[in-house]
């Protein structure tokens, strides 16, 4: 059983709700990242090519890795946690918000501050298409997301499949979001609770049975 499960995907996939629902279901510590803190995500989301770009990412580089540290590494086998998010998470952004100077400055202060910290037992990748996933942010209803560009979403979610394609640092569970629904349906979410218990290899894909549906 995953002592450490850390759940990805791009914005309006369900990383947060499914954490949630996996913490209170494994009894398990919680971490989430502090994304409506962040002063100036709101004004980036309306022009994703402004000036805010590098200032809305050293935040969320900033608060991440003093979340990371945080996290108890003395353990010998390692920290119980479920988080949404994966500490990679900043550099995929970086690399989809920042111009190439822009970039440069990140990775310069990202290699003096950044730390990754221990690693998930068990990586949950959350995939949709984005029009699904503009269905949720619309309908969330977050006033600072909702003058997101499509554009944005479009070229985060292609950084976010590359990115896992290559993905092979822990095991990685990859889930269709799209058609499954965690926070309302019983059954799908304790079919995923199943999966993850018996996890036994390095990358899985995870579909309910269609009778669960």
């Amino acid at each position: 059983m995953p002592r450490y499960i850390a759940v990805e995907g791009p914005i309006g996939a369900g990383k947060t709700t499914l954490a949630k629902h996996l913490a209170f279901a494994l009894d398990y510590p919680s971490l989430f990242e502090p994304v409506m803190d962040n002063p100036f995500l709101e004004r980036f989301y309306k022009d994703s090519s402004s000036d805010l770009a590098l200032p809305t990412q050293l935040y969320f580089l900033l608060h991440r890795t003093q979340q990371i540290a945080e996290i108890p590494i003395d353990d010998l086998l390692g920290p119980t946690l479920v988080t949404d998010f994966l500490a990679d998470k900043d550099r995929i952004f970086a690399e989809v918000t920042l111009n190439q100077d822009e970039l440069a400055l990140y990775n310069q202060i990202s290699s003096v501050l950044f730390k990754k910290g221990p690693a998930p037992d068990l990586v949950i990748y959350l995939q949709a298409p984005v029009s699904t996933l503009k269905k949720r942010i619309q309908s969330r209803g977050l006033h600072f997301e909702q003058a997101m560009e499509t554009n944005y979403l479009e070229s985060l979610v292609e950084r976010y499949t590359e990115f896992f394609h290559q993905y092979n640092e822990t095991p990685l569970l990859i889930i269709n979001a799209e058609s499954i629904d965690f926070a309302n349906n019983v059954k799908h979410f304790q079919s995923l609770v199943d999966q993850i218990i018996l996890m036994d290899g390095s990358r899985h894909f995870f579909n309910p049975n269609p009778l669960f549906i």
